[in-house]
């Protein structure tokens, strides 16, 4: 698997390298010019006019990543704002908030949308201080579990073996589980990007078994709450890479039916050009999704994937 990896990544090797700036050039000049010096990826897909144009079969996913952020107060308000949002009906919705809010939020939001927490721990609960089991996620209401994001990754040292070993626990105990990758800026200056995320995606593939419950966030490091984005190329170029990874690695049916989502410094300006590419499924929202009115907009960026009847 490890040389299906490799190989796969050297197909692979003409990904810019560059962090564009927004303060370099006016934004679309920005996109032109990735656009012209990108590795282009054909696409052999032709879907029928007046459907949505992705790649894969499962629905548009967004979801918002509340992190460590809110008051009582706070939160009331975002849950009110979420609750009078019109939101398209085609697109799955999950919010994580932090843990001592996820009952209040469950109590209040409406049912349109799901929760989820942003950590679980990697089996049964007992003596381990802090953490949160799959069980008591479940008890409360919990549909989600995020697990493998970066802040996880870099800031407290979780590996790729135990994040891959907490999907398998939260899945066994039927919380569905968006799978965090993503590279770091000197992971993709050095050209590792494909390396770094078929590696992260590999520990998830040990583990999983049954991916029916499973979303795929693509989350470069160095565009998470830092105001850069990837293009709509760089993010497409990943995305296809890990749903032709899954292809080679676990089955096509996997590849085809696992939704890949984007997250990195998404918001209401930017998400309807990346929402066009066709192997991005969705977005997991940082910043975004703690405003409400922007939060709903990122959902019904869905319609951008629409084709014209």
């Amino acid at each position: 698997m490890a040389a299906a990896a490799s190989s796969l990544a050297s197909q692979f090797s003409g990904l810019r390298r560059e962090v564009l700036s927004r303060e370099v050039a006016p934004p679309t000049a920005l996109f032109l010019r990735s656009v012209q010096s990108q590795l282009r990826i054909p696409s052999t897909r032709r879907p029928p006019r007046g459907v949505v144009a992705m790649a894969g079969t499962g629905k548009f996913f967004v979801g918002g990543n509340w992190k460590c952020n809110g008051t009582k107060d706070s939160i009331s308000k975002l849950v009110a704002d979420l609750n009078d949002a019109k939101l398209e009906n085609d697109v799955d919705v999950v919010v994580a908030p932090p843990f001592v809010y996820i009952d209040q939020v469950k109590q209040s939001l409406a049912d349109r949308i799901e929760i989820s927490a942003q950590n679980s721990w990697i089996g049964k609960g007992g003596a381990f201080t802090g953490e949160i089991s799959a069980e008591q996620l479940t008890d409360i209401g919990c549909k989600w579990v995020i697990l493998g994001h970066s802040e996880r990754r870099h800031v407290i040292g979780e590996d790729d073996q135990f994040i891959g070993k907490k999907a398998t626990y939260a899945l066994s105990q039927n919380l569905k589980v968006i799978a965090c990758i993503g590279e770091k800026l000197e992971e993709r200056e050095s050209g590792k990007t494909f390396d770094v995320c078929f590696q992260q995606m590999k520990a998830f593939a040990d583990s999983i078994s049954n991916w029916a419950d499973v979303v795929i966030a693509y989350e470069p490091v160095w565009a998470i709450g830092t105001g850069k984005v990837a293009t709509p190329q760089q993010a497409q170029e990943v995305h296809v890479a890990v749903r032709d990874w899954l292809k080679k690695n676990v089955s096509p049916e996997v590849a085809s039916s696992t939704r890949i989502i984007y997250g990195g410094s998404v918001n209401g300006s930017n998400c309807a050009e990346l929402a066009k590419q066709e192997d991005i499924d969705g977005f997991l929202v940082g910043g975004a999704s703690l405003k409400g009115p922007e939060f709903a907009t990122i959902v019904n960026s869905v319609t951008s994937k629409k084709v014209a009847a």
